[in-house]
């Protein structure tokens, strides 16, 4: 048994050693080390089940209180599914004569299509996101071929990117987190630019060319091409052009910023992709053309003046 002096010097220590604790694990937690990074995951995947448990009331919640607002207005709702449905209807036939007509002139082209990338869907798990601010957990399962860097989008456009792949669990960096930098290119203006994140709900966008400012409302998609100013950063490489994203708005003139479309603040249902494609080298140039010598016809024109063929001098 501790004498009463000994337990008090004890409850003393407690708070100074509690605060040393969660010091160490702050300092580890930033430490960007393989072991570290395979600990953090380790962790991670034990924990997702008490993440799913923990979620799991608060969607159910969420989702009685949908299904009562819907019986309070369940007259008003039929009738503008009613509505909609019919203009689906129309908008059906036209999508279905487009599709014909695409099918054909692909096929008068003879297009070869992209192969189509692989994926996996999970449900998402809300996360500290360890050194990230911005992050989720993805359960996806064993046996799931998940890389960091592949592509993670939810039903609408893009959310992320894989940061971290544990055994059961991945984790993806959101595309407003501070450590974010995605290039895409702009639809409308034609330009291209630097999406940052900044730990706010809208990323901004950065290098874009001062002659061709982004357009308020246009559609912003990725970009395989980094824009001048930012090139040498690895971490821009490997993305699909033309995934959707989000639209420009502008906050204050000169400041333009991106409007995901994507649910960034509650992510549901995650399909991660990979677009891993193999390096496409292109075939060796030909040798610099030779010019001829200028005749020493002065009458010539420039038009006739005779063409080198390659290997001559």
């Amino acid at each position: 048994m501790l004498s009463i002096q000994a337990r008090q010097a004890l409850a003393k220590l407690v708070l100074p050693l509690l605060f040393v604790l969660a010091f160490a694990f702050i300092l580890v937690g930033q430490v960007r080390h393989a072991l570290v990074d395979k600990a953090r995951m380790d962790i991670a995947d034990a924990l997702a089940p008490a993440y799913g448990l923990m979620a799991a009331p608060g969607e159910h919640a969420g989702t009685l209180w949908r299904e009562f607002r819907g019986f309070l207005h369940l007259d008003a709702e039929n009738a503008r599914l009613r509505d909609e449905n019919a203009k689906l209807r129309r908008w059906y036939d036209v999508a279905v004569a487009l599709a014909n007509e695409n099918a054909q002139l692909k096929a008068n082209l003879h297009w070869i299509p992209d192969n189509a990338p692989s994926f996996v869907t999970g449900h998402a798990l809300r996360d500290a996101g360890g050194v990230y601010s911005r992050a989720i957990l993805l359960a996806v399962g064993d046996g799931n071929a998940v890389h960091v860097g592949d592509v993670a989008m939810d039903a609408a456009a893009l959310i992320g990117r894989v940061s971290e792949v544990g055994t059961h669990t991945v984790r993806i960096l959101l595309i407003n987190d501070d450590a974010s930098r995605i290039p895409v290119t702009l639809a409308a203006s034609h330009g291209t630019a630097i999406m940052a994140g900044d730990g706010t709900p809208t990323p901004r966008l950065l290098y874009y060319a001062q002659e061709n400012h982004p357009v308020e409302g246009e559609r912003v998609l990725t970009s395989e091409q980094t824009p001048p100013g930012a090139l040498g950063d690895t971490a821009l490489a490997g993305l699909p052009g033309g995934l959707p994203i989000g639209t420009v708005h502008y906050v204050r003139p000169g400041a333009p910023v991106v409007v995901p479309d994507g649910g960034l603040s509650h992510p549901d249902i995650v399909r991660v992709f990979d677009y891993g494609r193999p390096a496409q080298d292109a075939p060796d140039a030909p040798g610099r053309v030779k010019r001829m010598p200028l005749p020493t016809n002065p009458g010539l024109p420039s038009f006739m003046l005779p063409l080198s063929k390659p290997g001559q001098g």
